[in-house]
């Protein structure tokens, strides 16, 4: 299970609705930020149920301060708070950004800043963190500066069947259960089971974000199948050459990729509206759903519910 908390959906100046881009993630014990932009740290503190001082992994879409400008502070509050875990900070040319940014800091930390460069140009998808049970990968996209897209994905797992397992076999729920999903076979009252006898695998779940991009393949590629596509709608339609998305377009690369939901997100701060845009995505895909600050998302593989 997967749960997300969007703590800023605005672009350029924010709004007394809206605040700058941020996404946090929490996964069983991870707890990752995407974006950061002006006043993260106290939007996290209004959503209650958030610990920034949890976080160790931060990524940045791309350098627009309306996306990054927020780790200047909580880079200080973690370092107040007595942080002394290593923090991971990924982006397209992090190590210079961050290298600037850590200049800046004439107090010192009292952790480890470690910043991991994603690679921004090409149509591969690069793998930038990843434990047993998830990776989260990165793909570049189209914007007014180098900037890429993350999606995290839940490695598909193997469960026991638990009626078949006792019905073939006579194995109940219990201890030999948990060794058979970790080895894959057990010897059970002289007989040998398999994770082939008795097991069924349980797709995982897959989350992409999109960050500022104007349509592109890359978008394409990278949110095939996700059960939720976050996705740049900065305007009600694309306007030329301004490297952002707009509502229907956001549909278009959802409907492209076969996703099951779509959210709008980094609206301008024109619109205080939001309805309209949903509808006009909604024309192109019917499962679109416009963010809202301090909305949470909880996406399983059985299904994503929305608290706004």
């Amino acid at each position: 299970m997967l749960e997300i908390t969007f703590l800023g959906t605005g672009s350029g100046p924010p709004t007394k609705a809206r605040n700058h881009s941020s996404i946090y993630l929490h996964y069983d014990q991870e707890n990752f930020l995407f974006d950061c932009g002006e006043g993260t740290q106290r939007q996290m503190i209004i959503a209650k149920g958030i610990s920034f001082m949890k976080i160790d992994h931060v990524f940045i879409t791309h350098w627009h301060a309306d996306h990054w400008i927020g780790l200047i502070g909580l880079l200080y509050t973690m370092n107040l708070e007595g942080r002394k875990r290593s923090l991971y900070i990924h982006g397209p040319d992090a190590e210079r950004f961050i290298g600037d940014i850590l200049d800046l800091d004439y107090w010192g930390t009292g952790f480890r800043v470690i910043p991991k460069s994603v690679p921004f140009e090409g149509n591969r998808e690069i793998k930038v963190h990843e434990t047993k049970d998830f990776e989260i990968v990165a793909i570049p996209t189209k914007h007014t500066v180098p900037s890429v897209a993350y999606a995290f994905r839940e490695r598909d797992k193997v469960n026991v069947d638990i009626k078949k397992a006792e019905k073939l076999f006579g194995l109940k729920q219990g201890r030999l259960v948990g060794k058979l999903k970790d080895k894959g076979e057990i010897e059970f009252k002289g007989k040998k089971i398999t994770l082939k006898d008795v097991g069924y695998r349980k797709p995982g779940i897959k989350v992409v974000y999109s960050g500022d991009t104007e349509p592109c393949e890359n978008m394409v590629k990278i949110s095939k199948n996700a059960d939720l596509l976050i996705h740049d709608s900065t305007f009600f339609e694309v306007m030329e050459d301004r490297m952002h998305s707009g509502a229907k377009e956001a549909a278009k690369i959802a409907k492209k990729a076969n996703v099951k939901n779509l959210v709008l997100t980094h609206f301008s701060r024109r619109y205080t509206n939001l309805a309209e845009l949903e509808e006009e995505a909604k024309k192109v895909f019917k499962k679109s759903h416009a963010a809202r600050d301090f909305m949470r998302v909880t996406v399983k593989n059985t299904g994503i519910t929305f608290k706004k």
